[in-house]
């Protein structure tokens, strides 16, 4: 077991009653046995009940490349026919039926296979040095077209939102795993005192489809759970103190809560409680951390100009500006999550609104971290959880979810900027060259976070659990 594991698992929860049982009514062979397989969680409750920090900056496997993430993820799934990825046989061929051979074995979300195949949108023209080759709709992108990787070959297993939505941040198609911001929390600690060390935001017409799994701690304690915050107001609800509640009030019963809480934690050596008393603790901090965090007045008009901020309202750019404040603020993991690009009709016009909501803030973003010098050290990621088919859907106006190919981008952290990685086919049906399955990207960003992604695990239910469950492989091509 790697020391990443051993580090925990004298924090897991200690069944003191089941020992008490064993010992005290006359069972002495079971419990000679279970105090073996018990090892260290026995003598984590005798030795040293009361656990340390869980949140406290850890070292990782080897010297990390990045030192925090900036997840921005399009929840339903854009086009990278429209976007990224330009098919001149698939407009040569648009009105016609695919190729018989394309669609063998092959299975849709919602529509017939042997739909008729539908041409780019819109139009795509080369940019920087690199020559990536970007739609007229991603206009702001192509000013950092020489900062980001482009990669054109993810595929997946899942064809429908919520699984692939879990399955692209846990690894699983299930419920009940850890999100790639836990496995990071989890492994790294947070450089941020005041604020959660990972934190979630969410724009668009709805939330995403998995919900709160996108960003869960899964069976890991819940202190690395991402925390979801708001554009406005008070970022996390209840954050202000009620009328007749004072400071000095508030950390009277601060203090009883936690040794309450101490009492009870040195008597059973639980994490949650650990975790409930750390959460106390950072809210009260968070009442004058967050209000300073959300005040983006202080910011130079240049800089909300850059972004497209409008102060007052909510929107994914006002969320990009945030994300980079955490991340100056050492909050470990930040996600940003745009609903919804699940264009099954109406394509053309809901991809110019989305792009017009996302492209500006995006680009924005590494601009801003590249001028501070943290986009060494940032990895900024953006995709969606699969792609969408060639063939039509919705009369001429929309595609169908498609998982064999898709594309997504990354720059900063130890990612090497201006290439463009991996094929389709003509007509961006299947990823042909240096394919990158979800357990591939995963296995990548944990590399850059310091971390060998098959011996950063948890034990539960007796056996290791990953991220990567027991696939994935670091993508060498995409290394600075």
């Amino acid at each position: 077991m790697n020391c990443q594991t051993n580090l925990y698992r004298n924090q897991h929860p200690v069944a003191v009653s089941r020992r008490w049982f064993l010992k005290q009514c006359g069972v002495g062979l079971g419990g000679i046995a279970l105090h073996n397989l018990l090892g260290d969680y026995a003598k984590a409750a005798t030795a040293s009940p009361t656990l340390k920090n869980p949140l406290a900056p850890k070292q990782p496997h080897f010297p990390a490349k990045a030192k925090n993430v900036i997840y921005l993820f399009m929840a339903g799934a854009p086009s990278h026919l429209e976007l990224f990825d330009y098919k001149p046989q698939l407009a040569k061929f648009n009105g016609t039926l695919p190729p018989p051979e394309l669609l063998k074995g092959y299975r849709a979300a919602f529509i017939n296979p042997s739909s008729k195949l539908l041409g780019p949108k819109f139009s795509f023209a080369k940019h920087g040095k690199s020559g990536a080759e970007l739609s007229e709709i991603l206009p702001h992108l192509a000013e950092v077209a020489d900062d980001i990787a482009i990669v054109k070959s993810m595929t997946t297993d899942a064809f429908n939102h919520a699984p692939a939505q879990i399955m692209m941040h846990t690894g699983s198609q299930q419920f009940g795993r850890p999100s790639v911001g836990a496995w990071s929390l989890y492994g790294l600690g947070s450089e941020s005192k005041d604020l959660p060390g990972f934190v979630v935001f969410s724009s668009g017409a709805k939330g995403p489809s998995g919900g709160a799994s996108n960003w869960g701690s899964g069976f890991l304690p819940t202190v690395y759970n991402g925390v979801m915050f708001r554009s406005q107001g008070d970022p996390i609800l209840y954050l202000s103190n009620p009328k007749g509640v004072d400071d000095q009030i508030q950390r009277d019963t601060l203090d009883s809560v936690r040794a309450l809480n101490q009492k009870h934690l040195d008597v059973v050596g639980d994490p949650e409680i650990a975790t409930r008393i750390n959460s106390f603790e950072m809210a009260y901090r968070m009442q004058t951390s967050a209000p300073d965090l959300m005040d983006l007045s202080k910011e130079p008009k240049h800089i909300l100009d850059m972004y497209g901020v409008e102060l007052g309202k909510p929107s994914f750019a006002m969320n990009c500006l945030l994300a980079r404040r955490l991340i100056e603020r050492g909050v470990r993991f930040v996600e940003l999550f745009h609903e919804s690009w699940d264009q099954h009709g109406n394509l053309k016009a809901d991809l110019q609104k989305n792009c017009q909501r996302t492209d500006q803030a995006s680009a924005a973003l590494v601009k801003d971290l590249k001028q501070r010098g943290l986009l060494n050290d940032t990895l900024v990621v953006w995709g969606g959880e699969f792609g969408r088919t060639p063939m039509v859907q919705g009369g001429d106006d929309g595609r169908d979810h498609h998982p064999n190919c898709f594309t997504m981008w990354m720059a900063g952290g130890g990612i090497k900027p201006g290439i463009t990685l991996g094929e389709s086919d003509d007509f961006g049906f299947n990823a042909v060259k240096d394919k990158v399955h979800v357990h591939d990207l995963n296995a990548t960003i944990l590399h850059l976070l310091g971390f060998d992604h098959t011996k950063l695990t948890y034990r539960f239910q007796g056996r290791d659990f990953r991220l990567t469950d027991v696939h994935g492989e670091v993508v060498e091509k995409l290394l600075a």
